[in-house]
């Protein structure tokens, strides 16, 4: 299968503005990519491109004041099988961890660990570990959560979704997040695409939250929003919490204009065009 991405996103700056955009595909998914994934800007800025301190590929530059255009389009190879699901992916002791999977365990900014652990163990502790623990608190969180956009906030925590119940998909990952942590589960955010592929097609289409878990010495990706294995999951980022990795952080005003995403299934017509014109 192969899945076009693309975006374009339009700022206003009322005066000259660093920013570091987040917006290319993970360098884990490099190998898979079809066509260049370089981000674009209007008008045409140097750019800087380096790795941070999650391994997530990131982009700075300078925008001067006015009009703000960042644009991309690539072509992605993907599997076309939805998410892996191992049942008998198990725990790991604390004491068994890598030390570089530690930090998520702790407390960030979206995520009072601290707060939830009473919680966690009252509601999950009595649960077989592994696994099922995991999808049983994706489970909880999918049925006690409503989604909605008019409910979005820049500083909601993970204990305001307890308490509010009602967020966006952000919200119901950072929720999800702090339970698994605070029974002693890494776990981290993740941000990519993730298209309407396989399921009934939902607008607009927006940059996509989910979680990786570390279970049995590898990293596996759960949903609590849409809580079920999907297809063209495209990483792009994973951090601590959204703080961690915002698609665009600039350093002063840069107000958001126009913002468009697309995560789509080239279709055969497509391909067939594009060979013949080869």
């Amino acid at each position: 299968m192969r899945i076009r991405l693309a975006y374009e996103i339009e700022f206003y700056a009322p005066a000259e503005v660093a920013m570091v955009a987040l917006l290319n595909v993970h360098p884990s998914r490099t190998g898979d990519l079809l066509e260049p994934d370089e981000l674009q800007t209007v008008p045409i800025l140097p750019i800087t491109n380096y790795i941070d301190s999650f391994g997530n590929r990131c982009a700075r530059f300078v925008a001067p004041p006015g009009p703000l255009r960042l644009t991309n389009s690539t072509l992605i190879q993907d599997s076309g099988e939805p998410d892996i699901v191992n049942l008998a992916a198990r725990e790991l002791p604390v004491g068994e961890l890598p030390n570089e999977v530690l930090m998520y365990l702790l407390n960030s900014r979206y995520c009072e660990v601290d707060r939830f652990s009473s919680i966690a163990f009252e509601l999950f502790g009595h649960l077989k570990p592994g696994w099922s623990r995991v999808q049983s608190i994706c489970d909880w969180v999918w049925s006690k959560v409503t989604f909605n956009y008019q409910h979005a906030r820049p500083t909601k925590t993970a204990l305001d979704v307890y308490t509010e119940r009602i967020g966006v998909c952000r919200d119901f990952q950072h929720l999800a997040i702090t339970f698994c942590r605070a029974l002693n589960i890494p776990a981290r955010y993740a941000t990519g695409y993730l298209g309407d592929i396989g399921v009934p097609v939902r607008l607009p289409m927006d940059f996509s939250a989910w979680f990786e878990v570390y279970l049995d010495n590898r990293w596996w990706a759960f949903d609590a929003r849409n809580n079920q294995p999907r297809i063209g999951r495209v990483l792009m980022a994973t951090g601590r919490d959204a703080s961690d990795v915002a698609i665009t952080t600039s350093f002063g005003i840069a107000n958001l204009t126009r913002f468009f995403v697309v995560t789509e299934e080239e279709s055969e017509n497509a391909r067939a065009a594009e060979d013949f014109a080869a």
